[in-house]
């Protein structure tokens, strides 16, 4: 049991109406509580339980690096084993943010090294990670168990280095979707001989040829060892031997399957396969052909999720690969399987729950990709469909407006109409009865991403129906500053909204003074915001960062990229000279 003072909030005890429980039975229950959202809501039912789970907190999830200091972080919890930390705007994805914005994860650190020595995981996104800093992070914390970088910066295969040297106790390495100076593969061979906890590998995103000798190593003796996602300089030789030394694997990222097929290379992978009973993900898959197919669909058998993301398949490929994949609930495609795909796709997988169809080159306007038919065969197949992400070239109202209808569950919609301000290629009217259509009949849309020609009537029909909306994205669209007016007077549990390339100015920017400090964060660029609008924003409400990102020689008036976040941690301290905080 954790040792504290009887009550270390002055003026402690129970809310009026809040039964009271021995400090010992409300830590004990409140230990059964994961939810960070639900923790946060028990924390405040009083001061005793706010207390307590400032105690038994023990994981922490911060969306924003800025929103809090790592001082107020240890002052408010003293006993973080596992922290989750998110740095750049979602929009650094789209290079919208320059390089040194910010968001390094050196200062954090050196505060989590002297108030958590005891630390044992560290999960980070869109952080900015040094090889200095990832050599501290080995050698600071004893007990260090799961590292996970995905889309951070800055850092070498030389870090890597450091923490497969020194973090004798890691259970988990999951690299992912990294700006990362590959050095080679030698790292691998760093992990010492007598290292045998490792549950999860991931190094997928390298490009470098792996020692493989020392990768093969590594996975005889780690027979905990239940997800491995290597890259693709693997060849399927080097992973049939891997399979045979780790039939027990629950996820899987495959290499390459450039190589030819021989008849034993055929069967041997096919046994392989054959053997691996647990297997439920699956992903990678780079250059694979019809050839190891048959191999390939050996494993599908019990898959929940199959990642092809990275495989440029025909719809026939695919169509094959899936006849077997009758447990799936996942899928992630290219849009080369085309809507024959799909339809393969709803005729084979009908407890499917989340599709993404992503473009092979979104840059390319001849290839073919996937239309509206594919998008209605799914839904019309897939009725559990919640979560989808549809990237395509043309669309129609009617269309989506089916999608929704067929499947009223949608918590997250992202369709991204590849082409700015393309309208229903059918009628040539905006997509604004289209995307009115989800909001209207799918209620618990909590994710929504629109794109086409769009009017303010879409955002009209955002205000009104969309009341558990928690995150908005919007490129190209609206016609008036009341577009963006509607959203923040009509969805009250919005907490992020992300704008480009929008006619939004200042008086939508300032309609949402009542609402920024209920959101997490802002963001807004190439719109019609002035400096000025920001300043007023800035000084009328003290407790948001406003900052505005100024490049080259713009207009000075103008406020070209506009992020505005709460914090409880005031202005940074970090700030480069183009980030000008109001």
């Amino acid at each position: 049991m954790l040792t504290r003072k009887k009550k270390d909030v002055a003026g402690g005890g129970q809310g009026a109406g809040v039964p009271s429980f021995p400090d010992e039975v409300l830590e004990h229950v409140l230990a059964f509580v994961r939810s960070h959202k639900d923790r946060s809501a028990v924390s405040l039912v009083c001061k005793d339980w706010y207390a307590a789970e400032r105690w038994t907190r023990s994981h922490v999830f911060i969306g924003n690096c800025y929103s809090v200091s790592p001082e107020i972080l240890v002052r408010r919890f003293p006993n973080i084993r596992s922290i989750t930390l998110k740095g750049k705007p979602r929009f650094s994805d789209f290079n919208l943010v320059p390089a040194n914005w910010g968001a390094d994860i050196g200062s954090w650190l050196v505060v989590l090294a002297k108030a958590y020595p005891f630390l044992e995981e560290l999960r980070l996104k869109r952080m900015a990670v040094t090889d200095e800093s990832l050599d501290y992070l080995a050698q600071s914390f004893p007990n260090f168990r799961a590292l996970s970088l995905v889309s951070c910066d800055g850092f070498s295969t030389d870090g890597l280095a450091s923490i497969a040297t020194h973090c004798r106790n890691l259970t988990e390495l999951d690299i992912q979707e990294n700006d990362i100076l590959d050095l080679g593969g030698n790292w691998l061979s760093c992990f010492p001989e007598n290292f045998t906890s490792l549950e999860a590998l991931n190094f997928a995103s390298l490009n470098s040829e792996v020692n493989f000798d020392a990768l093969e190593r590594l996975v005889s003796r780690c027979r905990s060892l239940k997800v491995l996602k290597a890259n693709k300089c693997v060849t399927p030789e080097q992973l049939q031997r891997l399979l045979v030394k780790i039939p027990h694997l629950a996820e899987l990222g495959t290499g390459s399957f450039f190589q030819e097929p021989t008849p034993r290379l055929t069967a041997e992978l096919s046994n392989a396969f054959s053997n691996c009973k647990k297997l439920h993900t699956l992903s990678g898959l780079w250059d694979v052909t019809p050839l190891y197919i048959p191999a390939l669909s050996l494993a599908c058998a019990n898959l929940t999720f199959l990642n092809l993301s990275y495989s440029v398949l025909q719809s026939a490929e695919l169509a094959q690969l899936l006849a077997g994949c009758t447990q799936l609930r996942r899928l992630w495609v290219l849009d080369t399987v085309e809507d024959k795909g799909l339809e393969a796709v709803a005729s084979s997988c009908p407890e499917l729950e989340e599709l993404r169809v992503f473009p092979a080159d979104p840059f390319e306007p001849d290839l073919g990709g996937v239309t509206e038919s594919g998008f209605v065969a799914v839904s019309s197949g897939c009725p559990k469909l919640s979560y989808v992400l549809y990237f395509c070239k043309r669309m129609t109202n009617a269309a989506v407006e089916k999608v929704a209808q067929n499947c009223p569950n949608f918590t997250h919609f992202r369709l991204c109409i590849m082409n700015p301000w393309e309208p229903d290629y059918l009628t040539n009217e905006p997509m604004d009865e289209g995307f009115g259509a989800v909001v209207k009949h799918c209620s618990k849309i909590q994710r929504l991403a629109v794109s086409g020609l769009l009017t303010d009537r879409t955002f009209e029909y955002i205000g009104r129906y969309a009341k558990n909306l928690e995150t908005l994205s919007v490129a190209f669209a609206g016609s008036s500053d009341q577009g963006m007016q509607y959203v923040l007077q009509g969805c009250p549990k919005l907490r992020k909204l992300e704008i480009r390339d929008c006619p939004f100015g200042n008086a939508a920017l300032l309609s949402g003074l009542e609402r920024y400090e209920s959101m997490r964060s802002l963001w807004m660029s190439a719109c019609k915001v002035t400096i000025n609008a920001c300043k007023i924003l800035a000084r009328q409400m003290p407790r948001l960062n406003v900052e505005v990102i100024k490049e080259g020689e713009s207009d000075e008036m103008q406020a070209e990229k506009v992020y505005v976040y709460r914090t409880v941690a005031g202005p940074r301290t970090d700030a480069p000279p183009f980030v000008l905080t109001l």
